[in-house]
């Protein structure tokens, strides 16, 4: 009997460690959630549209709710222009009215913050920066900043500050829309590295990384996807 006991209690501790293990493996990759977030921003920059629509519907099966969709696309501007930004719109528009169509209720979210009003925006865009790169930020930015004051201005004071002040997305999940779309795009390496610096401050590791050159490979930019692993390896061997 004591024999029968300790080889029941041997077999439970090999399924504890086993159960274990699979969780520390599931938390190092993307849930589902953040893989149709990828998908839907490497969509939108790459203005595949028809594939976008596919996307935005497994986004919102998979549990993203309408206004985190949303405040992604609208960041998505920032990052690949206000044709593609809007396009994208457009198409989840349709999606949603589509889905309603079909007696499909999608869960609407946190609200969307409009009105951002700090005593100096600026500031709180810089503040933002600084989170996000672990790196004091001079003002103006140093080289395009002093050469072109105009452009660090919106990007601290509209994109670091009033797109960020909504926190119906988080920092990570920013940066995971981000990255997404900058490896998607051509001849934006440098900004892509900036992004994966970011990215992993805010908690994203190198194995979710790879995770995204992968997705980005699956929807038929395999360029773009070693691009992005060649950048991931030079960040590693620093």
């Amino acid at each position: 009997m004591n024999t029968e006991k300790r080889k029941l209690n041997i077999l439970l501790l090999i399924f504890t460690l086993i159960t274990s293990l699979m969780n520390a493996q599931n938390k190092t990759e993307l849930n589902i959630k953040q893989q149709s977030l990828v998908k839907i921003s490497s969509s939108t920059a790459t203005g595949n549209i028809e594939q976008l629509k596919i996307q935005l519907n497994e986004g919102l099966d998979n549990g993203i709710t309408i206004n985190e969709i949303k405040e992604a696309l609208v960041q998505l501007y920032a990052y690949c222009g206000f044709p593609r930004s809007l396009n994208a719109i457009t198409a989840f528009k349709t999606v949603l009215d589509e889905r309603k169509s079909k007696g499909l209720k999608d869960k609407e979210g946190k609200t969307i913050i409009v009105e951002n009003n700090p005593p100096d925006k600026y500031e709180q865009g810089r503040a933002v920066l600084e989170n996000l790169t672990q790196t004091p930020q001079s003002k103006p930015a140093p080289g395009f900043g002093e050469f072109a004051p105009r452009i660090d201005t919106f990007l601290k004071e509209h994109l670091f500050a009033d797109i960020f002040a909504s926190d119906v997305l988080s920092f990570q999940q920013r940066e995971l829309v981000t990255i997404a779309a900058l490896a998607s795009m051509e001849g934006v390496a440098s900004q892509l590295q900036a992004h994966l610096n970011m990215g992993k401050n805010t908690g994203i590791t190198e194995k979710q990384f790879f995770q995204i050159a992968e997705i980005i490979q699956n929807a038929g930019n395999k360029n773009q996807a070693d691009g992005m692993r060649e950048i991931i390896n030079t960040i590693h061997s620093k």
